[in-house]
Order: C-alpha cells, then structure tokens, then sequence
C-alpha cells in the first residue's frame, strides 16, 4: 500500500508539472524552482496520509475509513499549501495546483479500491485476517461469529468463543469453532487469548465484567499488541447512524434514525425523476426492439401490469415486459409444488411458461425496463424494496411490514446482493436495513453495483 500510495503521488504531481510547465526546470516561485516543489509536495503528500491514519490494518478492507482518511488527508495538505501561499504571497501557479490535487487524490481512491479488491479476494481464501476471541454470552457470540463468517472481507476471523454464563459444549451457529471456558477475570482471558492465539479480542452482549476488569484487560491487550473490539447488541445499523460520545468518562453510543421526509423526500423523488428520464431516453431505442421481438415471438400485450403493494401499503400496477405465455397465472398452481423459491417467493430456473425471448430478458432482467415509467410517475423509485404481491403483504410478521415505509424500488440491496439466490429471512433483513439506514449515498452506491449484478446475472432467473 506504501508503494501504491508513493507512485501514485509521484506520478499526480509530476504529471502536473509536466503539464502546467513542460520539461523546462526554469519556472520559479517564490525564489526557488519549481521542480523543488514537485520533489517536496509528493514527500508532504505521502507522510499526510501515513499521519492521517489512512494505513491502519483495522480499517483496511471495508467501511468507507479508509477512503475518508486519504481523502481527508490529500485536503489537507493541500488546504494548507494554499493558506501558507495565500499569508505569504507566494504567486503558486493554480493551474498546477488544480492538475496534482484532484488527479492524485482520484488515483489514490482508486488505487486503495484495487487494493481493496484483491485483499478481499484473499480474505475470502483465509489470508490476511486477525484471529478474533469472541468473549460474552452463546447467543450474541454465535450472532457475531455468524455475522463475521458471511463477510469475510471484514478481515476477522473467530478463533475460539469464550462463553460466560451459561456453558455451551458447542454454538448453534458454529458447531466446529473451539470454546473456551474460564473465570470471568482479565487473567483468565488473557491466557484463552494465548490458548487460542488470537489477534484481537470481542466483548459481545451477555459479558459480565466489573468496568475495572474490562479496564484491566484492555490495558493487559494493548501491551501484549492485541486489539480489544466492543461489540453492542445493535444489528443492522449503519455508520453514520452512531454517534459516540463522551459522557462523565463513559463512551455512550447514540443511535439516530434517518427520516425520508422533508428535503430529503424532495431530493430523492427529483433524483427519481431526473435518472428514471434520462435512463428511458437511453433505453428507449432498446425497448422498442424488446416490443418488436415480444410481437414476433409469441402472442400477447408487450407488458405484463400486476398489481403490487407500495408505500404504506398503496397499491399499484407495475410494469414489466411480458416474459412468460399469456395464461401464466393460470398455470402457477399446478408448479407451486416445483418452486425453488425461499418459500416465500415463487421461484423456478426452468418455468416452462417462460418464452425464448423471455428467457432472454430475463437473464439480463431486460424485462425490468418498464419500471422506470413506475419510477418516473411515482410510484416506485429506482432503488427501494422490492415491490411485493398482496398475498405476500398478507402473510408478513408485524416488523417486516417496515418495509412498506418507502416506496418499492426498480433495485435495491437484496437484488445486488444474490436476488432469487437468497433466503427470505436474508431478503427480509437487507430490505429492513435499507428502511433503517437509507441514505443518498447508499441509493448511488446500489445503483453502481446493480450495473454489476446485472453483467454478472447471478440470480436471475
């Protein structure tokens, strides 16, 4: 990473040198050359970002830290070079200045995202990962460790559950990992810690440590150069939602709720309005053909209209290009016993109602076109919940009608993250954490990774 950042740098301002002046070493400011500056900038650069904290192995592989930290870093820097230039009039060319900074921290971001992918891609093999000791109750032991092995890009691996309370022989959630057992002292953890050779070590919901033991502890782990994580009992909630603060010495966790309301209502229905328009002026030579090859290939209306149940429970009619024969729903009773669904949601890879050209569609979620005039008039928006049937509406438990909260979208978290491939219960819980932790930034974010669960078609069917 060391590397990547410095021949990034070099390459940012040197480049910016080149073009602002040529190869010609004459330029001056302030007295000195300008190729001082050029040799200098890149050292200030590069120290910024290891002071900034934009390195540390913990935040390395997932959350936006790191990102933050290099561009907070690359601002920084150059923040102050324009304060010192300003209070000392020094005449620094802005033209070289406006080439390094955007040109160098662009690099940079996209050079820790390269980086980012292949430790993911080595994490998910077993490399490159902290051994985690999860200490704390079986249930919020099991949910963590559970919660760690489904992402293994976070870079922790749990190496052993020290249980306290109640004594389980194995965890539910993962019979195969080692259970250590002991006195709830710094001591005793500490030699589960060089028991199971653990990096870092968890404090889960269900711990009963006095506050001077956990104080113990953490002091034992910091001079033994072992991590100590605090894990709340709060699932599913995002970043910007915690807000810690200190209070007669105690860190209290604030936990904030987004409302779509307001400006924020008003922004994402113009950002609704804006893209869903531009994407069907783009899209609308492509539909067109969609409807000729539809007309030729079987008989029936080009759309498919079903009803769907919206925002607070509104129902609307979705469109969809038709991808199946015109008597389909007359033939769904007698394939329910063939459903490869969730259990929930009827699913089936070879429905024999499916028409060539759907089967096509389908495969590229072509068919899903049509919901962008949904998306346009307002009743959907281009990233939401997926848009549920009456039926399922009827047989939701009390909080997964949470969902109904926003409007149903074109895409959303459960469609980038394995559509027709997941469980209910995970598409319940990433349609909930949208509803919970909904963001701007989280809608731009899902739209980009649609584009790559499209190319990828992994899910659909």
């Amino acid at each position: 990473m060391k590397v990547v950042d410095a021949l990034v740098v070099v390459w940012a301002v040197v480049g910016a040198h080149v073009i602002r002046f040529g190869f010609e070493g004459s330029n001056m400011v302030a007295g000195a050359p300008y190729i001082l500056i050029t040799v200098l900038l890149p050292c200030a650069w590069w120290l910024m970002l290891e002071g900034w904290g934009s390195r540390q192995p913990r935040i390395m592989g997932s959350g936006p830290d790191e990102y933050k930290g290099v561009f907070a870093a690359s601002l920084w820097l150059f923040g102050a070079l324009a304060i010192v230039s300003y209070a000392f009039q020094i005449d620094l060319a802005r033209g070289y200045v406006g080439i390094a900074f955007p040109i160098g921290a662009l690099g940079l971001l996209a050079g820790r995202w390269i980086l980012r992918q292949h430790l993911a891609v080595a994490r998910t093999k077993g490399g490159n990962t902290f051994g985690l000791l999860v200490v704390g109750g079986s249930h919020a032991v099991g949910h963590l460790v559970e919660a760690l092995r489904r992402f293994p890009q976070s870079g922790y691996t749990p190496v052993g559950a020290y249980l306290q309370g109640r004594y389980e022989e194995v965890l539910v959630e993962a019979p195969d990992l080692p259970i250590l057992k002991g006195d709830p002292t710094a001591a005793h953890i500490l030699q589960a810690v060089r028991d199971s050779g653990a990096d870092a070590v968890a404090l889960t919901a269900g711990v009963h440590l006095p506050p001077t033991t956990i104080r113990q502890l953490g002091w034992e782990l910091a001079a033994a150069n072992i991590g100590l994580i605090v894990a709340p009992a709060l699932t599913d909630i995002a970043g910007p939602r915690i807000h810690t603060q200190q209070v007669a010495g105690l860190p209290l966790i604030h936990v904030t709720t987004p409302k779509l309301e307001g400006g924020k209502r008003v922004a994402k229905r113009l950002f609704d309005i804006l893209f869903s328009g531009l994407l069907l002026l783009c899209f609308s030579p492509i539909m067109l053909l969609i409807a000729l090859l539809l007309k030729l290939d079987s008989t029936g209306p080009v759309f498919f209209r079903q009803e769907r149940i919206g925002i607070l429970g509104t129902p609307f009619m979705m469109l969809k290009f038709r991808s199946m024969v015109v008597n389909a729903e007359e033939q769904l009773d007698a394939l329910q016993s063939l459903s490869q669904g969730n259990g929930v949601l009827f699913k089936l890879k070879a429905d024999p109602r499916v028409t060539r050209v759907g089967a096509v569609l389908r495969r590229y979620s072509l068919d899903e076109l049509p919901q962008l005039l949904n998306a346009f008039t307002g009743s959907m928006s281009l990233v939401g919940p997926r848009p549920p049937l009456t039926t399922e509406v009827d047989a939701y438990e009390e909080h997964v009608r949470r969902r109904l909260l926003v409007k149903p979208g074109l895409t959303g978290l459960w469609q980038v993250s394995g559509r027709s491939n997941l469980s209910w219960q995970d598409s319940v819980r990433l349609d909930l954490y949208y509803v919970e932790n909904w963001s701007m930034m989280a809608d731009l974010v899902i739209l980009f990774r649609t584009f790559r669960a499209v190319l990828k078609r992994d899910g659909a069917y």
